[in-house]
């Protein structure tokens, strides 16, 4: 690994900043430190934009650096992982990859060649910017996936926040499947329809959204912990009678907004 730096001037001793997202050096390590020579002023240099990341660990900023340069090669607009792989630990099922693209690309192939070269499954969204500025603006899913990012290049949140109430009752029909199905969906499915539907409700309520917002929300409503939720473990009666008033709320509200923009 190479690293460009700038020697600084210090009081006592002169000094090199490194950023502390960074793949590979770890502290400790021993390094040389030489002149940058002409031949490598155009060398690129991997310097992803992190978004509401302090930390991350070493090891999956290599992952990323090795997946970045993969897809790089069918020209995208722009690359950004999210979902639970920036999470703290190890414990994630796959990378989240959005691929802002200019044509069409091959997801299935991309996927595969991931996969095969790097070990990890791969969840592959391409999507034009167009629409990716326009998801920003009305799905509250949008907003929550890109609350916590890390993108090859910036990228620019402009989009005004417009409420589509017929759009939104479409996505909150997901969530009306957890109480009719509640004993055969794992504790995975069951966290991923009550985030859908509390996410919307925020959503229309005007406030902001990330992963923390929605979280913290959830245990507060319900009084249990979202990794509880994920491990199954609630109580049924409870839970379901907690979620259908909190559901019917949201449902009227949007209702009530429909018929309102007609």
């Amino acid at each position: 690994m190479e690293l460009i730096g700038r020697i600084s001037k210090g009081s006592k001793m002169d000094q090199i900043y490194l950023s502390k997202n960074r793949a590979g050096l770890p502290n400790g390590q021993y390094v040389i430190i030489a002149p940058l020579e002409s031949k490598f002023k155009e060398k690129a240099e991997f310097k992803p934009v992190f978004y509401n990341i302090k930390n991350f660990e070493p090891l999956k900023l290599m992952i990323i650096k090795n997946v970045f340069n993969i897809i790089e090669k069918m020209s995208p607009e722009n690359i950004i992982i999210t979902g639970s792989f920036l999470e703290k630990g190890f414990k994630f099922n796959d990378i989240d990859i959005l691929i802002v693209k200019k044509e069409e690309i091959d997801s299935k192939r991309l996927k595969e060649k991931i996969e095969n070269e790097i070990g990890i499954k791969a969840h592959i969204i391409p999507i034009e910017q167009k629409t990716l500025i326009s998801g920003l603006s009305t799905d509250p899913l949008y907003s929550l996936m890109l609350s916590k990012c890390i993108s090859k290049k910036r990228i620019i949140f402009k989009a005004k926040r417009t409420i589509d109430y017929k759009f939104l009752d479409f996505q909150l029909l997901k969530s009306k499947t957890l109480t009719d199905n509640f004993d055969i969906l794992n504790g995975e499915e069951k966290y991923y329809l009550v985030m859908n539907m509390i996410s919307i409700l925020l959503f229309i309520e005007n406030n902001k959204l990330s992963k923390k917002i929605v979280d913290d929300n959830i245990e507060k409503l319900f009084d249990i912990k979202t990794e509880d939720i994920k491990q199954n473990l609630i109580e049924k009666d409870k839970f379901i009678k907690k979620y259908d008033e909190i559901y019917n709320k949201t449902f009227n509200e949007i209702m009530e907004n429909i018929n309102e923009q007609k």
